[in-house]
């Protein structure tokens, strides 16, 4: 049996949907809801020479970016967990954000 993959928003990450336009939102929703059905594309993808995966949602002429770890442990499901998103106006992801996120996921895995 193949384990359901659901994407988990950890605080800062939810926080930032909250606090952004409709527009915003309903395109990172509509993006989970793919990545948890299984399909695959262009709106959830493995960062170069990371662990790390992105959302990419672009909207109002800014990209937003929030970074992501699997956690396959769970028995019955796979996690997709985010640890916070950025918003620019280039399409480029500066090198603190990774490092933030990837002390994120380390903090994660340490203490469950």
């Amino acid at each position: 049996m193949e384990k359901e993959i659901r994407v988990k928003l950890l605080r800062e990450a939810e926080e930032f949907i909250r606090n952004e336009k409709q527009q915003v939102i309903k395109k990172f929703l509509f993006s989970f809801r793919k990545t948890e059905a299984g399909l695959k594309g262009d709106w959830f993808r493995k960062m170069e020479g990371s662990n790390l995966f992105e959302f990419r949602v672009d909207a109002d002429n800014r990209f937003f970016r929030m970074f992501a770890f699997w956690d396959s442990r769970g028995e019955s499901e796979t996690l997709i967990v985010c640890t916070h998103c950025i918003a620019k106006k280039k399409n480029e992801t500066p090198k603190k954000e990774l490092e933030k996120a990837e002390a994120i996921m380390k903090v994660y895995f340490d203490s469950t």
